[in-house]
């Protein structure tokens, strides 16, 4: 899954720029210009993702974007704990079961599920690899 949000942009009543997600209601942020609105929507989107996942909810897929709304990229780092936290529970597995297949105690596992918890982006390819899954890092033109 990418971890690309579509966000509608629009004027707000005091002269900002309001930036809303439908696929997450619950992130509304604004900005006084452009540069900014973007800024603030994608610390919006990165926590309202942490959110989720410390709620134990889903995360959505991207939906489609439309004429009238810009991509915001979800922050690597959270993207790769987003997809891990995704592929944990898709698993069905326990934490303590999934520290033993990496080899490393159950809070190291509580770590990584933890979306403010830096962990390092190898821990996380290995672990998603052992889940069957895989993390992909990909670079375009802004």
């Amino acid at each position: 899954m990418q971890f690309r949000y579509p966000a509608r942009l629009q004027p707000g009543s005091s002269g900002e720029i309001v930036v809303s997600f439908r696929d997450f209601p619950e992130c509304l942020t604004s900005g006084r210009d452009m540069p900014e609105a973007l800024a603030e929507a994608r610390d919006a989107l990165e926590e309202a993702i942490a959110g989720r996942i410390d709620d134990g909810e889903p995360i959505p897929p991207p939906s489609r974007r439309r004429a009238a709304e810009r991509f915001v990229t979800v922050p690597p780092d959270m993207a790769a704990k987003a997809a891990f936290a995704l592929a944990f529970r898709e698993s069905g597995l326990s934490r303590l079961h999934l520290a033993r297949r990496l080899g490393v105690d159950e809070k190291v596992v509580r770590r990584m599920l933890d979306p403010r918890h830096r962990t390092a982006a190898n821990r996380l390819h290995k672990a998603l690899g052992l889940l069957g899954k895989e993390l992909v890092v990909e670079s375009r033109a802004a």
